[in-house]
């Protein structure tokens, strides 16, 4: 009986140590040192403006890891009065927090430079509507609509999808159809272009 209580006391020590250790099992704020992470911040804001940065992006430690010379580094971008702005921001610095301007720079919005893209306006029913006017065929499916970081055109856009023809045979899925890209700031049509899966 006395060699029972002992294992369970044991056992019972043993799992409150390792809960405590694991509390911060998943939280990856104390991989990245705060100078490192002081320096991207910095970064960021210089792109977005001071305010832009402290109300809507914060840092996703969960996605943010050491690398080999630096660290992977993960923001997110989301603007709660207009749920439907959702992004991703991710770049590489090194071990002085230094961005790595070689690699990808990605889903920082240019407000300083260009503060009219950052003035969120059209929500999806608003693109849907924009999509309507400019004469998006409905297809054979529902539209997909993407609030997305363009890369081509630096700035985050509405992409909308219609499918006007899909099958799935011997020669795998195919499927065709027509995308329009929409600025959410000023309901603009960017671009219409045709997409194809062979």
């Amino acid at each position: 009986m006395k060699f029972l209580i002992s294992t369970l006391s044991i056992f019972i020590l043993a799992m409150i140590i390792n809960s405590c250790t694991c509390s911060t099992c998943g939280n990856q704020e104390n991989v990245i040192p705060y100078e490192v992470l002081s320096k991207a911040d910095l970064f960021i804001a210089n792109q977005t403006g001071s305010k832009f940065f402290q109300s809507y992006i914060k840092p996703d430690f969960t996605k943010s890891k050491q690398i080999e010379n630096g660290y992977f580094l993960t923001y997110n971008l989301f603007i709660p009065e207009k749920p439907f702005v959702k992004g991703e921001i991710r770049f590489t610095v090194d071990t002085l927090g230094n961005v790595n301007k070689k690699m990808e720079i990605f889903g920082i919005p240019l407000c300083k430079e260009f503060p009219e893209d950052c003035n969120f306006l059209i929500d999806e029913e608003a693109a849907k509507n924009i999509a309507l006017k400019n004469g998006l065929e409905q297809g054979v499916k529902p539209w997909k609509f993407g609030f997305l970081y363009d890369v081509v055109y630096k700035k985050y856009v509405w992409h909308v999808l219609s499918t006007l023809s899909e099958s799935e045979g011997e020669y795998g899925y195919r499927a065709s159809g027509k995308e329009l890209i929409i600025s959410p700031s000023s309901g603009e049509v960017i671009q219409k272009n045709d997409w194809k899966i062979n």
